[in-house]
């Protein structure tokens, strides 16, 4: 038999494709072929789509990586959220421009906080007046006219180079320094700005270390920032009482020409300022100063108080702020915008941590001692004040009882200070005893940095997010003399409890007191009245100047 002849023949091979079927061998092995094909194909297509994902992926980190800013200050933007909505805020309010406080046309995604904020907090009750409203219309028309970079500018740039000037010209300035800590810093612009308002100036901005750091623009189309090549800049630090062109100096030492304009002047206003500076606050003087096309000051104060008291500011400021105790809750809302760096640590803290509570409770702590504590006297301070004013409840130490309440109430404590230790004793207090009333209260501290670290950015970053959490609270306790209580009040059109200063380390009684007022305190006021030429208590002249809770000898506005 040939073998081979019965290999070469070729026998039916059948088999079957999962079923009964039959399939013929070449037919299988067509399908063998085109399914060796579709396998590579596929394999094809999905190593690209791999690939393309790479592409893109490192595309976006790239080319949309945070701003150097944004790095520098070490955490990240705010979110841009669509369509309005915000999570877990319950307070959706559309008056974005507050009564008409704020300019519309601003690029929104550029500063989120400048329209959300009124997302996060109960509308004021306190209403911008109309003749406000123009005034701020008017001087944003103003800035952006005589603006950095504009010809009038540089017309009045000129003018520095002169002892004296003839004439005046289009545009007059006055320039702020960036001195002292946050919270003065953010006062004392505010009144600065508020004097601008008064002489038709165009307030500039020394950028210090962070201000364009922390804060937005406030003025559409035109930067309140001081330019970098301003000619002066070099010389902001040494600028004291004895500088030759300090205003106080030149008073003392008899050495001013009435007869010509000088270009500029300096003004020391700061703390630790003499009778000579604070002539500043005289009507006469202010005839001289309003003729000098470029003012430079420096002050670490919340100077408005005694602006009320000088004849010819008082007319116009009546008309600005019928409710004479609205001066920085207004100012402040229409200027400190924080950037997206710092709003991103408000919002996210908020929705995390306080957007829940059905009351929020802000208690800020400033002791100022040598040592960093906690200090025992202060927790006791802490505990009587907000108990006895029925801020937050007692705790049930004897027994642990049974309480029937079918919807309790959750109050959320904000509390901010150098110390860990404060928000840690409450905290422990709460968790470890029942409270008499059945409320549930959690207690929150979002940074613990220990000391103050006034040149740092991301520790200023933190700083005007907690004082920004403290605004947004319902009920406010804050610390005697501290300039970060004040603006968080102001911001929050808040009437706080002020816990007032030990001393010897020993819990004040009372623990604390309700201030008149929402306004600053003014800590180093003059006593000087100008016509008579003479000391007087500048606190008792009008009944809207009054001396200040927590600090006897400081003037608020009431």
């Amino acid at each position: 038999m040939d073998q081979n002849s019965y290999r070469r023949r070729s026998s039916p091979i059948r088999t079957t494709t999962g079923g009964s079927k039959s399939v013929n061998f070449s037919e299988l092995l067509q399908m063998k072929y085109l399914s060796s094909g579709t396998m590579k194909l596929t394999r094809t297509f999905t190593t690209c789509l791999i690939v393309f994902s790479v592409l893109v992926a490192f595309s976006m980190i790239f080319h949309q990586h945070p701003s150097d800013s944004n790095r520098i200050m070490g955490f990240a933007e705010a979110r841009v959220l669509d369509a309005g909505v915000f999570p877990n805020v319950t307070n959706i309010n559309s008056d974005k421009l507050l009564g008409g406080l704020l300019a519309s046309g601003f690029d929104e995604d550029s500063c989120l906080s400048r329209y959300q904020s009124v997302h996060y907090r109960k509308p004021s009750p306190y209403k911008p007046s109309s003749y406000l409203i123009s005034k701020l219309r008017n001087y944003e028309k103003l800035h952006k006219r005589c603006g950095p970079g504009t010809e009038s500018y540089k017309k009045a740039l000129k003018q520095l180079d002169q002892e004296h000037i003839d004439g005046d010209g289009e545009c007059k300035y006055v320039v702020w320094i960036s001195f002292s800590g946050l919270g003065n810093r953010i006062l004392s612009l505010a009144s600065v700005f508020l004097y601008a308002l008064l002489t038709d100036r165009v307030l500039l901005v020394d950028r210090g270390k962070d201000m364009d750091d922390l804060f937005c623009e406030p003025f559409l189309g035109m930067s309140w920032l001081l330019p970098l090549d301003f000619p002066m800049t070099d010389q902001f630090d040494g600028l004291n009482q004895e500088s030759s062109r300090c205003y106080g100096y030149m008073v003392k030492n008899q050495v001013i020409d009435t007869e010509g304009t000088l270009s500029h002047l300096y003004l020391h206003l700061v703390h630790d300022y003499g009778d000579h500076d604070k002539m500043f606050f005289c009507e006469g003087d202010q005839t001289f100063i309003g003729k000098v096309p470029w003012l430079i000051v420096k002050t670490d104060n919340y100077f408005v108080p005694s602006l009320w008291l000088i004849p010819g500011f008082d007319d116009e400021l009546n008309k600005l702020f019928p409710q004479k105790a609205t001066v920085f809750h207004h100012l402040g809302r229409y200027l400190f915008h924080p950037t997206n760096q710092v709003w991103g640590l408000v919002t996210r803290y908020y929705e995390a941590y306080l957007s829940h509570a059905d009351e929020k409770i802000g208690i800020q702590v400033r002791v100022f001692d040598e040592d960093p504590g906690p200090f025992q006297h202060v927790m006791d301070q802490i505990s009587s004040c907000t108990q006895k004013e029925k801020l937050l409840p007692e705790v049930d130490t004897l027994v642990e009882r049974s309480r029937h309440v079918n919807t309790p109430k959750h109050k959320a404590v904000l509390v901010t200070s150098l110390s860990a230790g404060y928000a840690e004793n409450l905290k422990s207090m709460y968790w470890e005893y029942p409270t008499s009333t059945g409320e549930i209260i959690g207690v929150h501290q979002p940074s613990q940095e220990g000391y103050q670290q006034t040149e740092k950015k991301m520790h200023n970053g933190k700083a005007l997010a907690e004082m920004y959490l403290l605004s947004l609270t319902d009920n406010l306790v804050t610390s005697a003399w501290s300039t970060f209580g004040y603006v968080a009040q102001g911001l929050g059109g808040l009437k706080p409890w002020i816990l007032y200063r030990p001393e010897n380390r020993t819990t004040p009684d009372p623990s604390c007191g309700r201030a008149m007022s929402m306004e600053p305190c003014f800590h180093s006021p003059p006593f000087y009245d100008c016509k008579a030429k003479t000391g007087i208590d500048t606190g008792t002249l009008v009944p809207h100047v009054r001396h200040c809770e927590d600090i006897s000898w400081g003037l608020k506005l009431v």
